[in-house]
C-alpha cells in the first residue's frame, strides 16, 4: 500500500472511531427519555412493546462501526476502538460527576436539582451500560470473525447479522439485569423490555445490513482490497 493511502486509511479509521464513541457516550447521557418508535398500542408482558428509552437510537451504530472496522482493519483494530469507548464513558461519567458537585449559581438557567434529575443516574447507567457493552462488544467481534474465517470472507450479510443478532440480546439482557438489581427498573417490567429492546435492535441490525456492505464496497474499491483482505495501518 502506498504512502498517501496509507494516512487516508488511518484518518478514516480515526472517524470511524470518533463516531463509535460518540455514539457510545450519548446514548449513556440522554438514556432517560423514553418514547414510542411505532405508533401502535401493543402490551406485552404489562410493557409497551414499543416504548424505549431514546439511548437505544445511537448504540447500534457502534455494531455497524466495529463489524465494518473489522471487516476492512481487522479483529484488533475493532477491539482498540472497543477499549477507546470504555475509557471515554468513564472519563464523560467523571466530568459529570463533577459537574453535579459543583454547586449552581442564583441565576444559573439550569439549577441543581434539575441538572442532579437528569444525569444524577447516569453513573449507575453507565456502569450497567459498560459492562453489557463490554461483553456484548467482544462477543460481536469474535463471533464475526468466526464467520468471516468459516466462510473465507463470503457472505457478509451472515457473519454481520448473526454476530449483532446474537451481541445485541447479550447486551439488552445484561443492562436490564443490572439497571434491575439496581432498582432503577422495576423487575416486572423486565421480560417485556428485553423483549421490546431486541425486537428493536433485530430490526435495525437487518435494516443497517446495506450500509454495511456499502461501506465494504466503498473500502474495497478505494483501496483495491480483495475479498478477506484487511488493510494493516501499522
Amino acid at each position: 500500500m502506498q504512502v498517501k493511502d496509507k494516512l487516508l486509511a488511518q484518518r478514516i479509521y480515526l472517524f470511524l472511531g470518533a463516531l463509535f464513541i460518540t455514539s457510545l457516550v450519548v446514548s449513556n447521557l440522554i438514556f432517560q427519555k423514553f418514547f414510542y418508535w411505532y405508533p401502535v398500542d401493543i402490551e406485552l408482558f404489562d410493557i409497551k412493546l414499543f416504548e424505549l428509552s431514546v439511548g437505544i437510537l445511537p448504540y447500534p451504530i457502534t455494531f455497524l462501526i466495529t463489524d465494518l472496522i473489522s471487516e476492512i482493519y481487522g479483529k484488533k483494530r475493532a477491539n482498540e476502538v472497543v477499549m477507546a469507548g470504555i475509557f471515554a464513558s468513564f472519563f464523560s461519567m467523571l466530568i459529570i460527576y463533577t459537574a453535579n458537585y459543583v454547586p449552581a449559581t442564583a441565576w444559573s438557567p439550569v439549577q441543581d436539582d434539575m441538572f442532579s434529575t437528569v444525569f444524577g443516574s447516569t453513573a449507575i447507567a453507565v456502569f450497567a451500560s459498560m459492562m453489557a457493552y463490554l461483553l456484548a462488544q467482544f462477543i460481536d467481534i469474535h463471533i464475526y470473525h468466526f464467520w468471516k474465517n468459516f466462510t473465507k470472507g463470503k457472505h457478509l450479510w451472515l457473519r454481520n447479522n448473526f454476530s449483532t443478532f446474537s451481541s445485541q440480546f447479550v447486551d439488552t439482557c445484561t443492562v436490564l439485569l443490572l439497571l434491575c438489581s439496581f432498582g432503577k427498573i422495576e423487575w416486572d417490567k423486565f421480560t417485556g423490555l428485553l423483549v421490546a429492546g431486541f425486537l428493536f435492535k433485530v430490526i435495525i441490525a437487518v435494516a443497517d445490513t446495506p450500509l454495511l456492505y456499502l461501506g465494504v464496497h466503498l473500502f474495497r474499491k478505494r483501496f483495491k482490497l480483495k475479498v478477506n483482505e484487511e488493510i494493516n495501518i501499522g
